[in-house]
């Protein structure tokens, strides 16, 4: 298995959710052991914790501005999960090699995570709550297919390719979609004053 192509998957789809990445790599290990999954990922208690997390992502995200909030504060988790997977792919030997899985999972963990809550801003401009739930269940079966793919299949490259090419279609959509991305975030922070948030500030952008 190819590790750099792992990492980047991996870091992709902890950017749209890093549970769920955990714990389809920890079920994977822990039913089918491969020599390339860290044997961290596969203890009872990561896979209880990723699970319970996950489960509260799975029903926040599909809340409108609920799913802005928990982007919010997953702005920082979702790299560092991403980089964190990288670096146990490479060994955590805090070789070059480590280092440098590390950055492709933290770095496209990063990239995947501002894509997904940029266009989760837009969809919430929607007034029906069927295009935010429709997002949400997209983002987890591609987070599930991919990283189970990627481990599974003879050459993870493929799987890779594929994601680039949804990364970079998500990007190109997020600046697609700016002008209603702006219009989401003000909304959001109307939302947010009235249950007693920050008070809005400044002009809107």
């Amino acid at each position: 298995m190819e590790l750099l192509p792992l990492s980047f998957v991996t870091g992709w789809s902890s950017g749209l959710n890093a549970y769920a990445t955990v714990l389809v790599l920890g079920l994977i290990e822990r039913i089918h052991p491969m020599a390339e999954i860290p044997d961290t990922l596969a203890r009872l208690d990561v896979l209880i914790i990723a699970g319970v997390l996950f489960a509260l992502e799975f029903f926040a995200d599909k809340i409108p501005y609920v799913d802005s909030v928990w982007d919010s504060i997953s702005t920082v988790i979702r790299p560092v999960v991403g980089a964190t997977i990288g670096a146990l792919l490479a060994g955590a030997n805090g070789d070059l090699w480590t280092i440098m899985l590390a950055s492709v999972g933290g770095i496209t963990a990063l990239v995947s995570h501002l894509t997904k809550a940029s266009i989760r801003l837009a969809v919430n401009t929607s007034p029906e709550p069927v295009s935010n739930i429709g997002t949400s269940m997209a983002e987890d079966t591609a987070v599930i297919t991919a990283t189970a793919l990627a481990v599974t299949v003879v050459n993870p490259v493929v799987i890779a390719v594929v994601v680039a090419v949804l990364l970079i279609a998500g990007v190109a959509l997020a600046i697609h979609l700016m002008t209603r991305v702006r219009r989401g975030w003000r909304a959001f922070r109307r939302w947010w004053s009235r249950r007693g948030g920050v008070p809005e500030a400044g002009p809107d952008v």
